[in-house]
């Protein structure tokens, strides 16, 4: 099963694109985790590219700013291009197929 569940903050605000019959969101998600190494606090950042097709888009849209806290469930999704200097780029992105704010626990 491909299943995804992260909870963090949007990096940015969500950017569409606009299709003759569907719409793409994307916007990135940092993760962070937190351990003790040493008995010093430390904390790492993750960054995620999120994307999101159709209603889901239109939702991400509506509901996506940076800053927001954010839970995303969806699916891994790998795929690759060649760039302009011809070389191929390897792309990790989670599908979205819910997402809905999250009040911070304290």
């Amino acid at each position: 099963m491909n299943t995804v569940t992260l909870v963090g903050n949007a990096g940015g605000n969500v950017e569409v694109l606009k299709f003759d019959k569907s719409k793409k969101a994307s916007f990135s998600l940092a993760t962070n985790e937190r351990f003790k190494q040493n008995n010093e606090e430390k904390t790492v950042t993750s960054w995620h590219n999120i994307i999101a097709w159709g209603k889901m888009a239109e939702q991400c849209e509506a509901l996506i700013s940076k800053g927001k806290f954010v839970k995303v469930e969806g699916k891994l999704v790998y795929r690759n291009y060649m760039n302009k200097d011809n070389q191929k780029v390897y792309v990790t992105e989670i599908q979205a197929y819910k997402v809905e704010e999250v009040n911070r626990q304290a």
